[in-house]
């Protein structure tokens, strides 16, 4: 499925709740009906299962999933290393990429990252300028200068080369997708819910923790 079609297509079933065991919905995750192998596995930190969010604010899936995927990530084993990785499929999506990573470097993701989403898609605000980002950074209590500097940064300029790169390596074309130690991936697109997409996510991270 191409970009425009998966933006507009994916995670069309309900939200509601958490992974149900994969026993309860059909058996085990199945390749290519619950999750897709990468053809060339990409590079992954040492030491621990690598699980990455691939998404975007302006997704209105991406949002729907949000506080499934907040729940489940939470409650991942030790083992496992989290990471949301923001991406820009045109230059429309590009400040709101940095917008991200310019909160994660100023340790502002727990407090704002929720509610990025719900001025897009609750309030219908346009955050694509940045005097309306230095706004509504501003409005909901953070330092608009801090952020707004963080967002030319060239720490942030790096973080969106590796977020492309990896995007790339994943052959990532629709949000939200989740990738798996950098060998498998899975979405409510792919696995049919956002129930399925999770439970399958946690037998591949179940699976490659023992490998």
């Amino acid at each position: 499925m191409n970009r425009r079609d998966w933006v507009i297509c994916a995670a069309g079933a309900t939200l509601a709740g958490l992974a149900l065991p994969l026993q309860a919905q059909g058996g085990p995750p199945v390749e290519g009906r619950d999750y897709l192998r990468v053809a060339q596995p990409v590079p992954v930190p040492d030491g621990k299962v690598d699980v990455v969010e691939f998404f975007g604010y302006w997704c209105p899936h991406c949002n729907a999933f949000e506080p499934v995927l907040d729940a489940w990530a939470k409650k991942l084993p030790a083992y496992v290393n989290f990471r949301r990785m923001p991406v820009a499929f045109n230059a429309a999506h590009e400040p709101m990429q940095r917008l991200f990573f310019a909160l994660d470097s100023l340790g502002l993701v727990e407090s704002l990252h929720r509610k990025v989403f719900a001025a897009l898609h609750v309030q219908r605000l346009r955050l694509d300028k940045e005097a309306d980002i230095g706004d509504w950074v501003k409005n909901n209590g953070a330092d608009a200068t801090k952020v707004l500097d963080a967002m030319k940064s060239f720490s942030v300029a790096t973080k969106i080369r590796q977020s492309k790169q990896l995007a790339e390596g994943f052959k990532i074309d629709g949000v939200p997708t989740l990738g798996i130690q950098g060998r498998f991936m899975t979405s409510p697109s792919i696995a049919g819910t956002p129930e399925r997409a999770l439970a399958a996510a946690d037998a591949l991270i179940a699976q490659s923790h023992k490998a």
